[in-house]
């Protein structure tokens, strides 16, 4: 695994005990997978171990949201899922649609289970622009998204204090 590079973000708190859902879209592989790896190898850098990463793949971005739900009901220590994914303009409407019916689904996921569940879902106008999201020149958004699960997970444990 490769270094993420994020000072910004290099010393988040890894609560404990400490399970981490990723659920990862099949369409788009080249990118998913790349978001993926840079989402494990941000959290294996803070210490998450990866026996506290539970990684399972679903065929498209659209059923992120539903994914994210079963790995929540099969796993109630579950303390956080990553919902990641790329979603790429074409020539009809069908990006819009299932752009906005995975951010509204990922949101109401989270709000459901009282979960942090995270949208790692680029949204972009062409693959060069997903790969440049996804490892290339703006970073990778799986980092963030990883960054931003352990953040909402302490968050959520503080305030439960």
């Amino acid at each position: 695994m490769k270094k993420t590079n994020l000072s910004a973000q290099s010393s988040i708190p890894v609560p404990r005990p400490i399970c981490i859902g990723i659920v990862v879209s099949e369409w788009n592989e080249q990118v998913t997978e790349a978001l993926k790896e840079g989402a494990v190898s941000f959290l294996l850098e803070q210490g998450v171990t990866q026996k506290e990463i539970i990684t399972h793949y679903v065929p498209g971005s659209f059923e992120l949201p539903l994914g994210a739900g079963m790995m929540l009901d099969e796993n109630e220590k579950m303390d956080g899922v990553i919902c990641l994914g790329c979603v790429i303009q074409g020539e009809t409407r069908h990006f819009e649609f299932i752009s906005q019916s995975v951010a509204d689904g990922v949101m109401r996921v989270g709000l459901d289970y009282g979960v942090p569940v995270v949208f790692g879902v680029l949204t972009c106008d062409t693959m060069e622009q997903a790969l440049d999201r996804s490892g290339g020149k703006h970073g990778n958004k799986g980092v963030e998204a990883a960054a931003t699960v352990l953040k909402m997970i302490n968050l959520q444990r503080n305030l439960k204090r």
